[in-house]
């Protein structure tokens, strides 16, 4: 990996590795849709807690690819829906999700006992930070070692 690229992504880690509020793009048919999530970023991917059955994963499941937005960032990804909160495969991210999310998580917005609650993970591919005048192309495929897709 290249100083820049390790440079970019220690930037992402600062800038994204928290609750961070995140626009993440689907296509609806050829129709686009766009919203705001609270996410939390770590190595290559952003995690959110969802909804199955909500338009954002309907849409995921039909076309995974999306595109997200974050401050001075954007970038291209692969949406997942990897399973339910309480899945023992998704222990760690959890433990870390309820505790980036710990100021609103358990306020009656996120319920761990329906079914249908998941986790969003959106494998990202590429994208364009900035920062302090410096602009960072990264390809996360490679500098994660992913398929190229």
């Amino acid at each position: 990996m290249s100083p820049q690229d390790t440079q970019a992504l220690s930037i992402m880690d600062i800038r994204f590795g928290h609750d961070t509020l995140l626009s993440v793009a689907t296509m609806d048919g050829v129709r686009p849709s766009v919203r705001i999530v609270d996410s939390f970023y770590e190595d290559g991917s952003f995690y959110t807690v969802t909804y199955a059955l909500s338009n954002k994963m309907m849409q995921i499941e039909k076309n995974p690819e999306v595109a997200v937005c974050g401050e001075w960032f954007t970038a291209h990804g692969m949406g997942e829906n990897i399973g339910h909160p309480c899945d023992g495969k998704n222990a760690e991210i959890m433990d870390k999700l309820r505790a980036v999310f710990a100021e609103w998580y358990d306020n009656g917005h996120t319920d761990e006992s329906d079914p249908n609650t998941c986790i969003l993970r959106v494998r990202l591919t590429d994208g364009v930070l900035f920062s302090e005048g410096a602009r960072y192309e990264i390809n996360f495929k490679d500098s994660f070692n992913r398929d190229k897709r």
